[in-house]
């Protein structure tokens, strides 16, 4: 059973900067895609970013283009979410997870991933 660990969490300044770590249990080569999802407060499941197992491209929900940046590494079975010009709205869980898929297209939703991680929560307040 694959396991995912988030770490990186914690509180920073609105404009502030933080990058969210997510370590695989096992090996995920090419064939896995991977995704950071976050969930506020009394709101449903956002999927964020996914990258692609096959290629790694990349693909961006609307409100994080352009601030957030998701990339890999597979020698650490890691991925990342590096988060910039942070504001109180991005304040939530957040949550990576793992597709056992080679390609992905698209901006995945939250239901298309098969593992999930715990989440570390991220707060951005003065």
């Amino acid at each position: 059973q694959l396991q995912l660990v988030e770490s990186g969490g914690g509180l920073v300044q609105p404009g502030g900067s933080l990058r969210l770590s997510c370590a695989a249990s096992e090996f995920l080569g090419d064939t896995w895609g991977l995704g950071w999802i976050r969930q506020a407060p009394g709101k449903g499941r956002e999927a964020l970013a996914t990258i692609s197992g096959g290629d790694g491209s990349t693909y961006y929900s609307d409100s994080v283009k352009g601030r957030f940046t998701i990339s890999r590494d597979h020698a650490k079975n890691t991925v990342y979410l590096q988060m910039g010009s942070l504001e109180p709205e991005d304040t939530a869980v957040y949550i990576c997870a793992a597709v056992h898929s080679r390609l992905t297209t698209r901006l995945r939703a939250p239901e298309e991933y098969d593992y999930w991680g715990q989440g570390t929560q991220v707060t951005v307040s003065s």
